[in-house]
């Protein structure tokens, strides 16, 4: 049996007649820049989120940066967030002329250490964090709000990874979707993610009207009238087409959700007290989207290896924490020591989880995963 580490065909299967209407639809029309469908996605997708506004930016990457400009983030400013992400998250603040510094994780979730933001907030001036959300697991978000509002803060969610995810706010009793949290949320729609594109696209989501008519003008070069350019913006538009790909596709996103949160179920039945594996944990409270199935084990890289002679796909997400990337030398600091992020990134290891994988191809992998621990 061959299970590859990520089958996008799966998800697609019951979606694809419809995409191919919709683009075809926006070919004959020739509407391609900031038309109808993007219009549409984004009210969609700030339903979805339970925001006022959605923008449509042309990746996740854009989102970030288009939200830092907006929220006047700049040279010199410092800016908090974790190393254990994408580069993404860090190079758009080193691009904007702001401080990077790096916060070590939490061992459990892999997301952003709070304490130690704390530790360093009270030592250092900070103009915003941007705590991620990684695998699709919400990060300490109750904290981060209460850390914000002390030392006046702002917060971009980095939730590219974690369409959906959610968590309780017991204060006010009750539950909000990342995104929906902090001053904006960034989303990324590559066609990895949880609700994915046929190419690059993003969205910012907010509440506030004032940084809205920001971010409007920043994602289209700075553009209040056709020709009038109040600001130096950027090209950081949604295309129309990928707009009308994902208006389709975000009326499946909870029923794919839904798959993965029942795959996650059956890895982890199956891997339960296997080797030495630690499976992802999950606070209470909150809401896990498993954009990926992360397990640690200090066998990593055998055990890598051993499912690809048994030709099944896996991944590392993310072996070289930002901190230790040679693009980052000389623009970032460390809040403290890096000891928890250096640890897991050498242990962690991400297993096949999409959408339309059977309970048999998961029920195979652990199998295997038990044999290999047989043997160690």
């Amino acid at each position: 049996m061959k299970i590859p580490f990520l089958n996008l065909k799966l998800s697609d299967l019951k979606v694809t007649d419809e995409i191919k209407e919709s683009v075809l639809d926006v070919i004959e029309r020739k509407e391609f820049v900031l038309g109808r469908e993007v219009v549409e996605f984004e009210k969609e997708f700030a339903k979805f989120v339970g925001t006022k506004y959605a923008v449509g930016v042309s990746s996740g990457t854009a989102a970030l940066l288009v939200s830092l400009k907006s929220l006047g983030i700049g040279v010199g400013d410092k800016v908090l967030t974790s190393p254990f992400t994408f580069t993404a998250t860090g190079e758009v603040i080193a691009n904007l002329g702001a401080k990077i510094v790096f916060v070590d994780i939490d061992e459990k979730t892999y997301n952003i250490d709070v304490e130690k933001v704390k530790e360093y907030i009270e030592s250092s001036k900070v103009k915003a964090i941007i705590p991620v959300h990684l695998y699709g697991l919400p990060a300490n978000m109750p904290s981060i709000l209460n850390i914000a509002k002390k030392y006046n803060l702002k917060i971009i969610e980095d939730a590219a990874q974690a369409h959906g995810a959610e968590i309780e706010l017991k204060v006010e009793s009750k539950k909000l979707k990342v995104g929906a949290i902090g001053d904006v949320g960034c989303f990324s729609f590559y066609p990895t993610k949880n609700l994915g594109g046929y190419g690059d696209g993003g969205m910012i989501t907010l509440n506030d009207d004032i940084l809205y008519k920001e971010i409007l003008k920043f994602r289209n070069h700075g553009r209040v009238e056709h020709y009038l350019h109040q600001v130096l913006g950027f090209n950081a538009r949604l295309d129309n087409i990928q707009a009308a790909i994902l208006l389709k596709k975000i009326k499946y996103l909870a029923e794919w959700n839904s798959q993965r949160k029942q795959i996650a179920i059956w890895y982890n039945e199956g891997l339960q007290g296997v080797g030495d594996l630690i499976l992802p944990y999950v606070p209470d409270g909150y809401e896990h989207v498993y954009h990926l199935y992360v397990v640690r084990t200090k066998f990593r890289d055998k055990l890598m290896e051993f499912l690809k002679q048994n030709e099944i796909g896996t991944a590392i997400q993310y072996g070289v924490p930002l901190h230790l990337q040679p693009a980052y030398k000389n623009l970032c600091e460390t809040a403290g020591d890096m000891c928890v992020v250096e640890k897991v990134a050498k242990e962690v290891l991400s297993l096949p989880i999409y959408p339309g994988i059977k309970k048999e191809d998961i029920e195979f992998i652990t199998d295997k995963i038990k044999k290999f621990f047989q043997g160690v």
